[in-house]
């Protein structure tokens, strides 16, 4: 009976041999291979490691505390008439590089307003912008010099758009407004820098002059 028990366990182990060693895959029965290539691509290559110095630490700490660079915008300013465009484009050209702005030829409709003023000089604005806030009502500056010193409540592309923004204003406590047109149909040229980033941010007083008062805005 031991005999026979020696004989079944050297048989087994004989058997487990030769399937760990793959000699039964011609009878379909061999061990799963474990491949994984894609490991060699991952493995490190301590051949290509280097010991950084104490100042190479620095400088690498200096730059991660850096805040992330703000992504380029595009501001606009205009309409400015063919004497402005004229003044702006040479001071451009001398300031700014090449392909950081361009002028555009382009319309501004006719623009109506809800207006308060002329006032009697600045203390009088203030005084009313004080009172415009207490009403929680917005006001917004002028594009018409000859309006000031004075305030735009909201602007319309109709007079009758203005005024039903009057009636509406009205309901809330003011008193003293009125609609009229601050412009007729315009047409000149639009400045538009396509991408203004960190770089050239601090730059935009180097022209600022040149823009006439004209506010830049984010792009339409």
């Amino acid at each position: 009976m031991l005999r026979l028990l020696v004989l079944i366990l050297l048989l087994a182990n004989g058997v487990y041999f030769a399937w760990s060693q793959s000699l039964l895959q011609v009878y379909g029965w061999a061990p799963i291979q474990q491949t994984e290539p894609q490991r060699l691509a991952q493995q490190i290559h301590p051949e290509k490691l280097r010991r950084l110095g104490a100042d190479e630490l620095r400088r690498l700490d200096a730059q991660a505390a850096l805040p992330a660079p703000r992504p380029a915008e595009c501001l606009q300013a205009g309409l400015f008439d063919e004497r402005q465009a004229a003044a702006l484009r040479q001071a451009l050209t001398t300031a700014w590089p090449a392909g950081a702005w361009l002028l555009e030829s382009g319309v501004e409709p006719a623009r109506w307003i809800v207006y308060m003023g002329k006032y009697a000089n600045a203390e009088a604005v203030n005084k009313k912008r004080g009172e415009l806030r207490g009403l929680n009502v917005r006001f917004e500056p002028l594009a018409n010099a000859t309006l000031e010193p004075g305030l735009s409540l909201g602007s319309y592309p109709t007079e009758a758009a203005a005024s039903e923004g009057l009636r509406q204003l009205a309901g809330r406590g003011v008193r003293t407004a009125r609609v009229l047109q601050e412009h007729g149909e315009l047409r000149g040229q639009w400045l538009k820098l396509p991408l203004v980033d960190d770089t050239l941010k601090p730059r935009l007083d180097e022209f600022k002059t040149a823009l006439a008062g004209k506010p830049l805005r984010p792009c339409r």
